[in-house]
């Protein structure tokens, strides 16, 4: 079964390229072409992506998310969410990364079966890097009114967290 698992990608870019000529398009050129203008978006977006890291990182470094989380730590506990996983919470929609190493740092704490560990585990899967996402996609394009995505981001996150507890719960009931 490992072999199989291993072997997926290549299977799949072998598959790939045998449609190609069965098709009859060249390949290799398309592959360099679709290279060339993968560059000018990485080119395109980089500001974008640097604007946000830095964002982030001068958000966490000036302790702004400790002051946040203390500052609506009541509320959370009332709806159920342990407060060892708000900064999961906090993190995620401007950080994967970051919401990684939370998150990392919470399943060696408290481990992946506990009730902690399986909230944050549902967390990570099922919420998403809201601003890091809107800022280099709408970036990218060019958009500059965002209107009701963010909103809608927010909601399903929010909708995430609220699943997240109620299943944690149902699994340890």
């Amino acid at each position: 079964m490992d072999y199989v698992i291993k072997s997926i990608i290549p299977i799949i870019i072998g598959l790939i390229i045998i449609y190609g000529f069965y098709k009859k398009v060249k390949v290799y050129e398309c592959f360099v072409e679709g290279a060339k203008d993968g560059i000018g978006i990485c080119i395109k977006i980089f500001p974008y992506l640097l604007a946000m890291i830095a964002a982030v990182s001068i958000f966490r470094a000036s302790k702004g998310m400790d002051y946040l989380i203390e500052l609506v730590r009541p509320v959370v506990t009332l709806i159920g969410l342990p407060p060892e996983v708000l900064p999961l919470a906090m993190v995620k929609p401007l950080s994967g990364s970051g919401a990684m190493g939370i998150f990392a740092e919470i399943l060696k704490k408290y481990g992946a079966d506990s009730y902690i560990g399986i909230i944050a585990s549902i967390m990570m899967g099922s919420t998403e890097t809201i601003f890091y996402t809107i800022t280099i996609y709408y970036g990218a394009v060019g958009i500059k009114k965002i209107r009701h995505s963010l909103w809608a981001a927010v909601m399903a996150d929010i909708t995430a967290i609220i699943m997240a507890i109620i299943l944690a719960k149902f699994i340890f009931l």
